[in-house]
């Protein structure tokens, strides 16, 4: 096949990991456009993909006003940012596919929903665990009927103690104003994920969760706003200390990659401290502007009576999500690697075991990052949309799955979908 041309809408980090794939695969995709409004990240791309000068932009917006010069667009924007580059890569009849969540809001999905079947535009928004290896033979499994029927999942997000504080304390995900509510922005492909398995629609939620521990009165005695400042008895006492995950935990190891790369773009000991002293990665994690909760559970009803609930916790190892799906003549337990299949019958066990061993950018995820960005580009080639494992219409049915469970959290009442 030809290769795919492809432009990408924002080279952040997932921006910049799903053009990965043209690097390795450049005889299926090649990447041809960049926008972006940081000029390290801008000129890093365009370097790595020899974009020309003519089509490296500082706003998404000048590269969609330009006849169309692709066949597919990765949108990868800040969460709050999707609605209008989405809208207007429609009109303009490019493949879309858009970083998760779709939007913050479920009047900004519908309009994109609208949009693309308006246009016909081959569309996937990033629910990566779908196209894991895991997900694959689970799914395999459940056709098979190795458990039977379906009638629960309970499925545990653990998000990792340092993750929470990096990301949704004092990263781009903690406010929800300025991005989205937590269970959207690091959940909603969960939530995707059990409407997938369940194969079945979800119809009523309720959900109970706070901002429990990082606020100010859960401060140690002492503390200082930034971890800098801090007294030395204080700041090593403390597992969320800057210092410790990001300079005695990653650069002094020699580590340089995620999350600390986030921090500052060439990490060292000596960038890293000075980004510690003056931006938002060196802040104390009790005197920080978030304002998502740290955890929260999610009690869901499918059609006929099946249930499943899904935990989201921020006060655990960084480690795989687990997942325990309950059927009719079996179990499964899931560590997002292993599948063990308990038969009622025979009382025997058989597991599965799916691991990757893939350390590189697109080995995120399981293994999903890989296979979402290598089932889009087969999907554009050949123009299929069915080459993808979801499209706009279901993924706006988990969508709204996520926003009723929000507003179930607000209002401390079960929601009917």
């Amino acid at each position: 096949m030809d290769s795919v041309k492809v432009i990408v809408a924002g080279a952040g980090s997932r921006g910049a990991g799903y053009s990965q794939y043209a690097l390795e695969h450049p005889d299926q995709m090649t990447v041809v456009g960049v926008a972006e409004p940081r000029d390290y990240f801008r000129e890093k791309m365009a370097a790595e993909h020899n974009i020309p000068s003519d089509n490296v932009f500082s706003d998404w917006r000048e590269m969609a006003a330009r006849e169309k010069f692709a066949d597919a667009v990765i949108i990868a924007t800040q969460d709050a940012m999707h609605e209008e580059p989405a809208l207007a890569f429609a009109e303009r009849k490019y493949a879309i596919l858009l970083e998760k969540p779709m939007a913050p809001t479920a009047e900004a999905c519908e309009h994109i929903v609208e949009a693309v079947k308006k246009n016909g535009n081959l569309f996937a928004v990033c629910h990566v665990l779908r196209y894991t290896a895991y997900t694959r033979k689970l799914k395999e499994l459940l056709a098979q009927g190795v458990v039977g029927e379906i009638i629960g999942i309970d499925r545990v997000e653990p998000v990792g103690f340092w993750h929470m504080a990096h990301s949704f304390v004092r990263g781009n995900w903690r406010n929800e104003q300025e991005s989205s509510f937590m269970l959207l922005a690091k959940s909603c492909h969960d939530m995707d994920w059990i409407h997938h398995v369940m194969s079945s629609k979800c119809t009523a939620v309720s959900s109970f969760g706070s901002l429990r521990h990082f606020e100010p009165g859960q401060a140690p005695e002492g503390a200082a706003l930034r971890c800098l400042d801090c007294p030395s008895l204080v700041e090593k006492n403390c597992p969320y200390s800057a210092l410790r995950i990001y300079l005695r935990g990653c650069v002094e190891r020699g580590y340089t990659g995620w999350p600390v790369d986030v921090v500052t773009p060439e990490p060292t000991i000596e960038s890293v401290t000075e980004a510690l002293r003056v931006e938002p990665y060196g802040r104390c994690v009790y005197h920080c502007d978030n304002n998502v909760v740290d955890h929260q559970v999610v009690s869901m009803e499918f059609e006929g009576g099946k249930t499943a609930t899904f935990t989201m916790m921020a006060f655990t190892q960084m480690e795989h999500r687990s997942d325990r799906i309950f059927g009719t003549r079996g179990e499964i337990k899931g560590d997002g690697s292993k599948l063990s299949v308990y038969d009622f019958l025979t009382d025997t066990t058989q597991v599965y075991d799916t691991e990757l061993q893939d350390s590189s950018i697109l080995g995120g995820h399981g293994g999903g990052d890989y296979g979402l960005i290598h089932a889009f580009v087969q999907a554009v080639a050949a123009n299929d949309q069915t080459l993808l494992l979801t499209g706009a219409d279901e993924t706006l049915e988990s969508h709204l799955m996520v926003f009723a469970a929000e507003q179930a959290r607000l209002d401390g009442k079960v929601m009917n979908l």
